[in-house]
């Protein structure tokens, strides 16, 4: 990379990339506690601190954090329209050529539980965990029903609860549940003060006052309503 300049930016889902020099890329995914900070050059070396960019003007440092060590930074040669590690991950419902139709279609074809299918970034991308539990709330959906059980329009309804979900967290700088997670100045998100469901497990539902329940899900936990949530 010495040398080269970033003539732009560019994002697929959780990834994003650097384009270099208008043809490569550096194609970076935080995981779950990388971050992208821009720094004073004279910064000290942070403890978690993993890599670090400097250029020529001298006006800033671009710093790669992780603490968990979950995320990853990669050079892709000729990669700058889409790096060819994450060609097979799907668009997602911010992305102008998302095609909501078709994701529909997709998901209507699996018959695996619904949340299963949301966290599947080769079928739509973008949605976490977190998400995925708001914007099954929001839809009145389990996240055990059977994705293929689903009519389309209440498939859809869906995509457009997640992209509500995550519009709004974005507005609010996403959701740090402590210090760690932060933006490219340090700054936390609070959305975590507008969560109804994920990590609310005993709390009431802000809908009808059932409370959250918690229940185990792939290594990680699910939150859901069990009266606006019914399973089926």
């Amino acid at each position: 990379m010495v040398g080269a300049t970033i003539t732009g930016t560019a994002r697929r889902g959780k990834y994003l990339w650097l384009i270099l020099d208008g043809e490569d890329a550096l194609l970076a995914h935080l995981g779950m506690s990388g971050q992208m900070l821009i720094t004073a050059p004279e910064a000290p070396v942070a403890a978690h601190e993993r890599a670090r960019f400097t250029f020529t003007d001298g006006c800033h440092d671009l710093r790669f954090d992780d603490q968990r060590t979950f995320g990853h930074l990669m050079y892709d040669e000729g990669g700058a329209s889409l790096p060819s590690p994450i060609a097979h991950i799907a668009r997602d419902p911010f992305d102008p050529q998302f095609d909501q139709a078709a994701a529909v279609a997709r998901i209507k074809s699996k018959r695996i539980g619904i949340k299963r299918v949301l966290l599947d970034q080769t079928v739509v991308s973008g949605i976490g965990n977190i998400y995925a539990d708001e914007a099954l709330w929001a839809a009145k959906v389990h996240g055990e029903t059977p994705a293929s059980s689903l009519s389309r329009p209440r498939i859809s309804a869906l995509i457009d609860a997640a992209r509500e979900v995550m519009a709004a967290a974005l507005a609010q700088g996403g959701t740090s549940f402590d210090s760690l997670y932060v933006d490219v100045a340090g700054s936390s998100g609070y959305f975590s003060r507008s969560l109804n469901a994920y990590g609310l497990a005993g709390q009431p539902c802000t809908r009808c006052g059932t409370p959250i329940v918690r229940e185990k899900f792939m290594n990680r936990s699910s939150y859901s309503c069990p009266v606006c949530q019914r399973k089926r």
